[in-house]
Protein backbone atom coordinates (compact mmCIF):
# COMPACT_ATOMS: atom_id res chain seq x y z
CA UNK A 1 0.00 0.00 0.00
CA UNK A 2 2.78 2.52 1.10
CA UNK A 3 4.02 1.95 -2.58
CA UNK A 4 0.06 2.87 -4.21
CA UNK A 5 0.41 5.92 -1.63
CA UNK A 6 4.15 7.22 -2.81
CA UNK A 7 2.71 6.42 -6.75
CA UNK A 8 -0.34 8.73 -5.87
CA UNK A 9 1.58 11.55 -4.67
CA UNK A 10 3.79 11.76 -7.17
CA UNK A 11 0.74 11.35 -10.10
CA UNK A 12 -0.73 14.26 -7.72
CA UNK A 13 2.24 16.40 -7.51
CA UNK A 14 2.51 15.87 -11.79
CA UNK A 15 -0.88 17.11 -11.57
CA UNK A 16 -0.81 19.89 -9.91
CA UNK A 17 2.67 21.32 -10.68
CA UNK A 18 2.42 20.60 -14.80
CA UNK A 19 -1.47 20.18 -15.18
CA UNK A 20 -0.38 16.98 -16.53
CA UNK A 21 -3.58 15.51 -17.75
CA UNK A 22 -2.21 11.92 -18.09
CA UNK A 23 -1.19 11.69 -14.19
CA UNK A 24 -4.72 13.08 -13.58
CA UNK A 25 -6.28 10.17 -15.84
CA UNK A 26 -4.00 7.63 -14.18
CA UNK A 27 -5.43 8.69 -10.54
CA UNK A 28 -9.04 8.40 -12.27
CA UNK A 29 -8.77 4.99 -13.92
CA UNK A 30 -6.99 3.82 -10.28
CA UNK A 31 -9.12 4.43 -7.99
CA UNK A 32 -12.98 4.66 -9.81
CA UNK A 33 -13.46 0.82 -9.54
CA UNK A 34 -13.15 1.16 -5.90
CA UNK A 35 -15.20 4.61 -5.80
CA UNK A 36 -17.98 3.46 -8.28
CA UNK A 37 -18.40 0.36 -6.06
CA UNK A 38 -18.90 2.18 -2.94
CA UNK A 39 -20.95 4.81 -4.26
CA UNK A 40 -23.07 1.82 -5.42
CA UNK A 41 -23.25 0.39 -1.87
CA UNK A 42 -24.05 3.50 -0.05
CA UNK A 43 -27.12 4.22 -3.28
CA UNK A 44 -28.17 0.33 -2.53
CA UNK A 45 -27.74 -0.03 -6.23
CA UNK A 46 -28.89 2.57 -7.66
CA UNK A 47 -25.91 2.55 -10.83
CA UNK A 48 -27.25 6.46 -12.03
CA UNK A 49 -27.24 7.43 -8.68
CA UNK A 50 -23.80 6.64 -8.20
CA UNK A 51 -22.50 7.50 -11.47
CA UNK A 52 -23.47 10.87 -10.60
CA UNK A 53 -22.17 10.85 -6.95
CA UNK A 54 -18.74 9.76 -8.49
CA UNK A 55 -18.45 12.40 -11.27
CA UNK A 56 -19.34 14.90 -8.64
CA UNK A 57 -16.73 13.39 -6.52
CA UNK A 58 -13.90 13.96 -9.39
CA UNK A 59 -14.70 17.19 -9.80
CA UNK A 60 -14.58 18.11 -5.90
CA UNK A 61 -11.35 16.30 -5.98
CA UNK A 62 -9.98 17.91 -8.59
CA UNK A 63 -10.26 21.45 -7.40
CA UNK A 64 -9.49 20.41 -3.69
CA UNK A 65 -6.39 18.61 -4.51
CA UNK A 66 -4.00 21.38 -3.60
CA UNK A 67 -5.22 21.50 -0.38
CA UNK A 68 -4.92 17.43 0.67
CA UNK A 69 -2.66 17.12 3.32
CA UNK A 70 -1.74 13.45 2.69
CA UNK A 71 -2.49 12.86 6.41
CA UNK A 72 -4.53 9.57 5.24
CA UNK A 73 -4.61 7.79 1.75
CA UNK A 74 -5.41 9.10 -1.77
CA UNK A 75 -8.19 6.36 -1.38
CA UNK A 76 -9.44 7.29 2.04
CA UNK A 77 -9.61 10.60 0.96
CA UNK A 78 -11.01 10.26 -1.78
CA UNK A 79 -13.79 7.77 -0.24
CA UNK A 80 -14.44 10.62 1.99
CA UNK A 81 -15.70 13.01 -0.97
CA UNK A 82 -17.74 9.75 -2.11
CA UNK A 83 -19.53 9.81 1.48
CA UNK A 84 -20.35 13.27 1.31
CA UNK A 85 -21.70 13.45 -2.05
CA UNK A 86 -23.87 10.62 -1.02
CA UNK A 87 -24.83 12.53 1.95
CA UNK A 88 -25.98 15.40 0.23
CA UNK A 89 -27.63 13.42 -2.60
CA UNK A 90 -30.16 11.96 -0.25
CA UNK A 91 -29.99 15.22 1.68
CA UNK A 92 -31.50 16.60 -1.27
CA UNK A 93 -33.81 13.62 -2.29
CA UNK A 94 -35.52 14.86 1.28
CA UNK A 95 -34.22 10.92 2.72
CA UNK A 96 -33.45 10.94 6.28
CA UNK A 97 -29.64 10.24 6.15
CA UNK A 98 -29.58 10.60 10.00
CA UNK A 99 -28.65 7.20 11.70
CA UNK A 100 -31.79 6.00 12.82
CA UNK A 101 -33.56 3.08 14.39
CA UNK A 102 -34.66 0.22 12.14
CA UNK A 103 -38.15 0.98 11.00
CA UNK A 104 -40.65 -1.10 12.32
CA UNK A 105 -41.00 -3.74 10.29
CA UNK A 106 -44.58 -5.13 11.67
CA UNK A 107 -46.62 -7.56 9.67
CA UNK A 108 -43.99 -7.03 6.74
CA UNK A 109 -42.95 -10.59 5.18
CA UNK A 110 -39.63 -10.44 3.04
CA UNK A 111 -40.01 -12.78 0.07
CA UNK A 112 -37.53 -15.24 -0.13
CA UNK A 113 -35.83 -13.88 -2.94
CA UNK A 114 -34.75 -10.88 -0.76
CA UNK A 115 -33.70 -12.99 2.02
CA UNK A 116 -31.50 -15.03 -0.36
CA UNK A 117 -30.20 -12.13 -2.00
CA UNK A 118 -27.74 -10.01 0.81
CA UNK A 119 -27.23 -6.94 -1.56
CA UNK A 120 -30.91 -6.24 -1.75
CA UNK A 121 -30.82 -6.95 2.02
CA UNK A 122 -28.44 -4.50 2.25
CA UNK A 123 -29.77 -2.30 -0.15
CA UNK A 124 -32.66 -2.10 2.02
CA UNK A 125 -31.29 -1.12 5.38
CA UNK A 126 -31.94 2.56 6.34
CA UNK A 127 -29.32 4.36 4.91
CA UNK A 128 -27.67 5.47 8.28
CA UNK A 129 -27.28 1.53 9.08
CA UNK A 130 -25.99 0.66 5.30
CA UNK A 131 -23.60 3.63 5.40
CA UNK A 132 -21.78 2.14 8.53
CA UNK A 133 -21.98 -1.69 7.35
CA UNK A 134 -20.87 -1.04 4.14
CA UNK A 135 -17.64 1.31 5.19
CA UNK A 136 -16.35 -1.48 7.76
CA UNK A 137 -17.25 -4.72 6.74
CA UNK A 138 -17.02 -3.93 2.71
CA UNK A 139 -14.13 -1.32 2.56
CA UNK A 140 -12.36 -1.62 5.74
CA UNK A 141 -12.44 1.20 7.34
CA UNK A 142 -12.48 1.72 11.01
CA UNK A 143 -14.82 2.80 13.57
CA UNK A 144 -12.58 6.00 14.33
CA UNK A 145 -12.25 6.32 10.50
CA UNK A 146 -16.52 5.86 9.59
CA UNK A 147 -16.91 8.43 12.44
CA UNK A 148 -14.51 10.97 10.69
CA UNK A 149 -16.30 10.45 7.25
CA UNK A 150 -20.09 10.35 9.06
CA UNK A 151 -19.43 13.08 11.62
CA UNK A 152 -20.19 10.24 14.16
CA UNK A 153 -18.74 9.17 17.81
CA UNK A 154 -16.68 5.55 16.85
CA UNK A 155 -19.23 4.70 19.52
CA UNK A 156 -22.04 5.12 17.20
CA UNK A 157 -20.30 3.58 14.44
CA UNK A 158 -19.73 0.81 16.54
CA UNK A 159 -23.60 0.45 17.60
CA UNK A 160 -24.92 1.46 14.20
CA UNK A 161 -22.66 -1.43 12.95
CA UNK A 162 -24.56 -4.28 15.64
CA UNK A 163 -27.51 -2.83 14.77
CA UNK A 164 -27.14 -3.03 10.99
CA UNK A 165 -26.27 -6.70 11.52
CA UNK A 166 -29.13 -7.42 13.45
CA UNK A 167 -31.67 -6.41 10.93
CA UNK A 168 -29.57 -7.94 8.07
CA UNK A 169 -29.61 -11.18 10.18
CA UNK A 170 -33.87 -10.50 10.52
CA UNK A 171 -33.76 -9.61 6.84
CA UNK A 172 -32.42 -13.01 5.57
CA UNK A 173 -33.80 -14.74 8.42
CA UNK A 174 -31.19 -15.60 10.91
CA UNK A 175 -28.68 -16.99 8.67
CA UNK A 176 -26.01 -14.13 8.63
CA UNK A 177 -23.21 -15.23 11.34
Amino acid sequence: METEDAADRELVENYLRRREEASFLFLYRRHTPALFGLAVRLCAGEQSDAEEILQEAWVRAAQSLASFRWSSSLRTWLSGIVVNGWREHARARRRDVLLEDEPAAAGHEVPLAARIDLAQAVGDLPDGFRAVLVLHDVEGFTHEEIGRLLGIEAGTSKSQLARAREALRRRLGGRVA
